[in-house]
């Protein structure tokens, strides 16, 4: 894979500073998608298997972890409380959780639940595939941009067709949208009106080019 260039980082970030000063553009074809999250609220961070988390007892540290992976089932183990499910819950949810089953044990136990390394949920990830120097499941947040998404990526190879990348994106139903995007034009040129937001369990599909 070839990594990025000095100019070409340059420009990405360039590009990413310019971004964060004017309201992300919307593809015509996004607007008429429904939103894919089954949550309300897209700013806090849902806990996914593999991730890492600190746990935190107040005054227990005997009680407390900051090594915590999440199985490959959801849930995590720890002194007191055994299989408890934390994928799909924010941190706070899952402190919440932990201090109702702790209570049994402790008095007015007072638990805080700290995310370290972050995968998330499939369907509150996106997926880069193709010719991206770095292709990978993003954890999504709220507001990211496809620039974002292509920062996070290290760019394109010499080998991508940048500007016949389609951005994959499944409603609430299942059903399929394709959104085209100008990689090149965004990354090269500084084509703003290609920098797409975009939505959790998203795909983008980054072809290789003809010769």
């Amino acid at each position: 894979m070839l990594k990025l260039t000095a100019p070409t980082l340059a420009t990405l970030t360039g590009c990413a500073m310019i971004a964060a000063c004017t309201n992300l553009p919307n593809a015509t074809t996004v607007a008429a998608v429904p939103a894919v999250p089954q949550r309300t609220d897209t700013s806090e961070y849902v806990i996914g298997a593999g991730d890492s988390l600190s746990i935190f007892v107040y005054q227990a540290p005997e009680l407390s972890d900051q090594g915590i992976t999440v199985r490959p089932d959801g849930k995590i183990s720890m002194p007191l409380v055994q299989d408890i499910p934390a994928a799909g819950l924010t941190p706070p949810e899952l402190a919440n959780n932990i201090t109702q089953r702790l209570k049994q044990y402790v008095k007015n136990p007072v638990v805080t639940v700290i995310v370290r390394s972050f995968v998330g949920p499939t369907d509150r990830q996106v997926r880069v595939i193709g010719e991206a120097t770095d292709p990978q499941a993003i954890p999504y947040r709220n507001g990211m941009s496809l620039l974002d998404v292509m920062i996070a990526t290290k760019g394109l190879t010499k080998y991508a067709a940048g500007n016949r990348a389609i951005i994959i994106r499944r409603d609430a139903a299942g059903k399929e949208t394709e959104i085209h995007v100008h990689l090149d034009d965004l990354i090269h040129d500084g084509d703003l009106s290609q920098n797409v937001r975009m939505q959790p369990g998203d795909t983008l599909i980054i072809p290789q080019t003809w010769f």
